[in-house]
């Protein structure tokens, strides 16, 4: 004889699940991990409770501005350790604020070019805004993307590859342009609604130019940068035999290799290339990566990809893209 089953009801309603200590929160964090659902560029390769702790982090960004555990996490990155919202994610929170008059964005065409705008306005005060954000704006600023496929390199085989272009300025350049413009004019307008938090774009500059800033080589009033790995200094020489070292040649003889000045060198030959075939023989030449990789500065490699890429935008604006 079979059991008795109690017949499945419907209705009700789906709520969230919110929770209001730390503990909750790092609770809701371990299961998000353990389940394969924390976004890669949240965690990057933490594991365990220090992954757990970066959702919890995301959650609680989040809460502040009133999202929804599960929204935080599909509306946050994390860019050199600073949290930052997505486009659709910016205009999400400004949209939950209910105070917001009308807020529309969209892509134009003038003139052959695109130009994506924003156009916001206000409930409280009044106050209304448009930014647009164009083609041109993207070029000069050597974001804008035409080629099907780019170089990459591929750290498993040590070489360069050419592979599909997969950056959303190729690929969406429409939805781009408009987000960019979001951007601004969002928190310009409704920063109080933001409470500090930018958007995905200004958080990548502000990360870009500190990076440039810690790889550019120093003035000639400036001291050297000290090897990050110098060598264990060997038994006291002579007098004489510190007269005759070479002071760029460490004890075995051999010379040390110096990060500033192998940056500055690459960007000084770039700069000399008339055009992007130069560019890329240039680059070749130095085989950057492998190099990189070897005097155990990997994590170099995409500053000195940057030193290419703004060389190549550069050439690019100056040819009119």
């Amino acid at each position: 004889m079979n059991a008795h089953i109690p017949a499945l009801s419907g209705g009700g309603n789906v709520l969230a699940i919110v929770p209001q200590t730390f503990e909750d929160t790092m609770r809701i964090g371990r299961a998000v991990v353990a389940s394969g659902l924390a976004p890669s560029a949240l965690i990057g390769k933490l594991t365990g409770d220090d992954a757990a702790a970066a959702v919890a982090v995301a959650i609680m960004s989040g809460a502040e501005l009133g999202l929804k555990p599960m929204v935080s996490l599909r509306s946050f990155t994390v860019i050199n350790g600073r949290p930052a919202l997505y486009g659709d994610g910016l205009i999400n929170v400004v949209r939950m604020s209910g105070k917001v008059a009308y807020l529309r964005t969209g892509c134009e065409e003038r003139g052959g070019k695109m130009v994506g705008f924003c156009e916001a306005k206000r409930l409280d005060t009044n106050e209304d805004k448009r930014v647009e954000f164009s083609q041109s704006d993207a070029e000069r600023a050597g974001l804008w993307q035409t080629k099907a496929t780019v170089i990459k390199w591929n750290k498993w085989d040590k070489k360069n590859e050419e592979k599909p272009n997969d950056s959303p300025w190729y690929r969406f350049p429409q939805r781009m342009l408009a987000w960019r413009a979001a951007g601004y004019c969002l928190r310009e307008l409704f920063g109080d609604v933001l409470g500090g938090i930018s958007d995905e774009f200004e958080v990548r500059e502000i990360a870009e130019a500190e990076e440039m800033r810690d790889i550019t080589p120093p003035t000639a009033s400036e001291n050297k940068p000290t090897p990050p790995k110098p060598p264990k200094p060997p038994a006291p020489p002579s007098a004489k035999t510190i007269e005759a070292e070479p002071v760029s040649e460490n004890q075995g003889g051999e010379i040390e290799f110096s990060l500033g000045d192998y940056l500055d060198e690459i960007e000084t030959a770039v700069a000399g290339a008339k055009d992007e075939a130069d560019v890329e023989e240039i680059w070749n030449d130095f085989d950057a990566p492998s190099v990189l990789e070897t005097e155990g500065h990997s994590d170099m490699i995409e500053a000195a990809f940057a030193i290419k890429t703004r060389r190549l935008a550069q050439l690019s604006s100056l040819n009119g893209g």
